[in-house]
């Protein structure tokens, strides 16, 4: 079971690396998270920079896929070349985005017609794009689910999680990351905002 959480240019860390984090607590021999760029390295919108682990090629085989936010989002979606390299099928892999990573989907077509999630900063670009936007942290449709604000990226690694291994290692991925003290309203918290779209 391949990940892609794709990162780009200016990316935002919250929600490629909690993603990462997150997806990163299921234990099994055949599960892989990457991070994938268009270029060997990025670096974030507050400059920390990361090695891409796998190409964008690579990416859009994958089993399932996170599209990443940053602060350059609206020159990705303005670069042919790259939107190009991004060729994902909903029928075969799931598909999520994060905040402006929603805008990717748009413009790749995959959110005709479905409700979506997005941060504050992203909404008006997103519907530009045709798309209606959703005042909540998650939303999903069949294979493909969208969040807003960079800490709902828990709960879309936690959806990917539960689609792809079950509830039960959904919750577990999330107890292990929550706040001592907190861990059983934090896992009831995320998994009332998730399972209605499991």
């Amino acid at each position: 079971m391949h990940i892609a959480i794709l990162t780009f240019e200016g990316y935002n860390e919250l929600d490629s690396l909690i993603a990462l984090g997150v997806l990163n607590r299921v234990k099994k021999s055949d599960w892989r998270v990457s991070i994938a760029s268009p270029t060997p390295r990025v670096r974030s919108m507050n400059g920390v920079v990361i090695e891409s682990m796998v190409t964008l090629e690579e990416a859009s085989a994958a089993d399932a896929v996170i599209v990443g936010s940053g602060v350059k989002t609206r020159d990705v979606v303005d670069d042919r070349a790259l939107m190009a390299r991004l060729r994902f099928d909903p029928a075969r892999q799931l598909l999520a985005a994060q905040c402006s990573g929603t805008l990717v989907l748009a413009k790749l077509g995959w959110l005709d017609g479905v409700p979506a999630c997005t941060d504050l900063t992203s909404k008006p670009w997103v519907q530009e794009a045709g798309v209606e936007v959703l005042d909540q942290p998650l939303f999903a449709k069949a294979n493909v689910a969208t969040a807003g604000g960079c800490l709902a990226s828990h709960y879309l690694a936690a959806w990917m999680i539960a689609r792809l291994e079950g509830v039960q290692a959904a919750e577990s991925a999330l107890h292990y990351v929550a706040p001592v003290g907190e861990k059983d309203d934090y896992v009831a918290r995320a998994m009332r905002n998730i399972s209605p779209y499991l």
